[in-house]
């Protein structure tokens, strides 16, 4: 049985149509909910009360009676203010675009971290708009606009979200604390950190499953992937690097989330590179990049090494591959699923890592086995091989490793 949802929203320079339908595919990835249609209104801000003027709040009132609509969704985040006028006048549930996106988060968090963020989120967007109707608690545990449990509870239940975002902030800062423990040695073996950003649905997930060697095909739902995940990639020049997966970021992400899942999101200010995956079989490429850098921007605005990757190539026709080619020339044209242009994508995330590479011979004592396992581990050994005096090894990798490596050899080494 699915619920009858309207739409509703204005229209200005910043708001197109491109954004509603994004909005029904955010409600209807959320449930069982049925889009029966839409109500914009063109002007240059919201109505502070209603967000909508008269006569379009009147007409969206009639038309919720004429569809029998059981709830109405907001493109943009209402006050919590709004949000009540806005139910009491239209008598049905009202929500919006933040807490469609946060039910979705809500269904998808699997982990124990994801589960803790999702709710930091949710009580944080809850927390203002409790009200005497108390309308609004329940849907803390469950379905859109459901009936809450009454005014004389109203102080109580304050009490309880504050307790409970308390809690849940000490469980991520212990979280932030491990993730900072993790980094922090993978920093001090000067292990390069690459992670994946872009717009929910771009093919993060299946980029790094053709990285890593894993499953290629994605999840086509929005918000997939919420929890991050470090895997080693081993480069065919030698080195290695470690990639991360990230949460897909959208148009108007709530604040709540990325306030929520700082722990999650340090990934993307501790990397050395920012793989910036953007799908190019949908329109609107320019809007979603914009997006994603002003969310990147808001994590850490620091200016940092950056490569695009133009995903779903195999999408287009070869006519319509040359002229973004011309029109995007400044990353790897790729296709995930079929592993097209990935070989070239390897290369160029090696050429951005280990821009100083250099190759040497080096003769190494038998008794420094750990210095071996370092250059196996961070170089590409083009040669080995056993000698009287040590192993000798031809290798390839970063000034910066083999740097160490003669610091530790303390001038016993001799290379060529």
């Amino acid at each position: 049985m699915f619920t009858k949802c309207l739409l509703f929203g204005i229209i200005n320079d910043d708001n197109t149509d491109d954004e509603f339908r994004e909005l029904k595919t955010l409600v209807e990835s959320s449930g069982n909910y049925e889009v029966l249609g839409v109500v914009t209104q063109r002007r240059p801000q919201p109505e502070p009360r209603f967000y909508l003027g008269k006569g379009k709040l009147e007409a969206l009132r009639n038309l919720v009676r004429e569809l029998s609509a059981e709830l109405v969704v907001c493109d943009d985040e209402l006050t919590p203010s709004q949000q009540r006028n806005i139910a009491g006048y239209l008598d049905t549930a009202v929500t919006d675009r933040t807490g469609i996106i946060l039910d979705i988060f809500a269904q998808r968090a699997h982990t124990a971290e994801g589960k803790i963020q999702v709710e930091l989120a949710r009580l944080r967007y809850q927390l203002p708009r409790l009200s005497g109707r108390g309308t609004e608690l329940s849907r803390l545990g469950g379905g859109i606009g459901t009936r809450g449990p009454g005014e004389t509870k109203l102080e109580t239940d304050r009490r309880k979200v504050r307790r409970r975002i308390k809690e849940l902030e000490m469980e991520l800062d212990n979280i932030t604390r491990h993730r900072v423990v993790t980094r922090r040695w993978r920093k001090q073996r000067e292990v390069p950190m690459v992670s994946l950003v872009g717009y929910t649905n771009a093919g993060k997930s299946t980029i790094m499953g053709a990285l890593t060697g894993g499953e290629r095909v994605g999840d086509p739902r929005l918000f997939a992937t919420l929890e991050t995940t470090g895997r080693r990639v081993d480069l065919p020049g030698g080195g290695y690097f470690v990639l991360s997966d990230t949460v897909g970021f959208i148009n108007k992400l709530p604040h709540q989330l990325v306030a929520s899942f700082r722990a999650t999101l340090m990934e993307v200010k501790e990397a050395d590179l920012l793989l910036h995956v953007v799908d190019v079989s949908t329109p609107g490429i320019e809007k979603r990049m914009s997006t994603v850098e002003q969310v990147v921007a808001e994590i850490d605005d620091r200016p940092r090494l950056e490569l695009k990757v133009y995903n779903k190539i195999d999408l287009l026709s070869p006519a319509e591959a040359d002229r973004l080619r011309m029109l995007l020339p400044d990353g790897i044209m790729v296709s995930a699923v079929t592993g097209q242009g990935m070989s070239e994508l390897l290369a160029r995330i090696q050429q951005l890592l280990f821009a100083e590479a250099m190759e040497i011979t080096l003769n190494i004592p038998y008794s420094r086995g750990d210095l071996v396992n370092l250059l196996y581990d961070n170089c590409r050994v083009l040669q080995c091989e056993n000698m009287p005096s040590g192993i000798r090894m031809q290798v390839r990798g970063s000034r910066n490793i083999l740097e160490r490596v003669f610091q530790a050899l303390n001038g016993e080494e001799r290379y060529e």
